[in-house]
């Protein structure tokens, strides 16, 4: 039986990666990443020489071709994001779907667990973590209006992502939301990376005291109650 190994892999800092996770992907037949050019750069620095090929979110793509046969042939394989667990939040859970449905009991398909922004920002935040709704990326246009209704009526904290280009956008948006404009907020920017950031207080408090430093980076938002 082959096995498909669902690998986490750093969000910044190099040494996040677990021993594990080493081992594993010297032991594998082949490495499918997200981007080849991101994956070779951990590869080299651990001196990992393994095959690389990328696979593809579009599940029917001939990328994805390579995956397959050798996971039918019994070969192992690492699957890998950018940066983080494959398949939260990630369009790579499409890739394990497909996996599932069309290989079935042939595959074990093995997590190798690392690191998650969502779960760093949140251990750090000082909100309550004994229940928590994590709600990935806000839908760029069509959605919107019900993704911060979605935050605003949780009744645990909220953790979601958000990039540097819509980040002003979504905290003004939290800011002008009378629901939401009083509520705790921590952001995390550049988890693990050099110029790590965290910011705290309400959505206003923040926009005014860092506004356009928010531009710069991944971020992770966790809202309080």
């Amino acid at each position: 039986m082959s096995k498909l190994y669902i690998l986490a892999t750093p969000i910044g800092n190099l040494g996040d990666i677990s021993l594990r996770a080493l081992e594993v992907l010297k032991q594998v037949s082949a490495v499918a990443a997200e981007d080849t050019r991101v994956t070779s750069k951990l590869l080299l620095h651990y001196e990992i020489k393994k095959p690389l090929f990328a696979y593809s979110y579009q599940i029917d793509s001939p990328k994805n071709k390579r995956l397959f046969d050798l996971l039918r042939d019994g070969q192992d394989v690492a699957l890998v994001t950018d940066a983080g667990t494959p398949g939260i939040s990630d369009p790579g859970g499409k890739i394990i779907e497909r996996v599932l449905k069309e290989l079935g009991d042939t595959v074990q398909i093995v997590p190798i667990p690392g690191s998650n922004a969502a779960l760093a920002a949140l251990s750090i935040s000082g909100l309550p973590t004994d229940k928590f709704l994590f709600l990935g990326f806000p839908p760029h246009k069509k959605g919107r209006q019900k993704f911060f209704q979605e935050v605003a009526g949780s009744l645990h904290t909220v953790v979601f992502y958000e990039s540097p280009h819509r980040i002003l956008k979504t905290m003004k948006e939290l800011a002008s939301n009378p629901e939401l404009s009083g509520l705790p907020l921590m952001i995390g920017r550049e988890l693990t990376k050099k110029f790590e950031s965290i910011y705290r207080g309400t959505a206003q408090e923040i926009l005014e005291k860092y506004g356009n430093e928010l531009e710069r980076g991944e971020l992770v938002l966790v809202v309080g109650k």
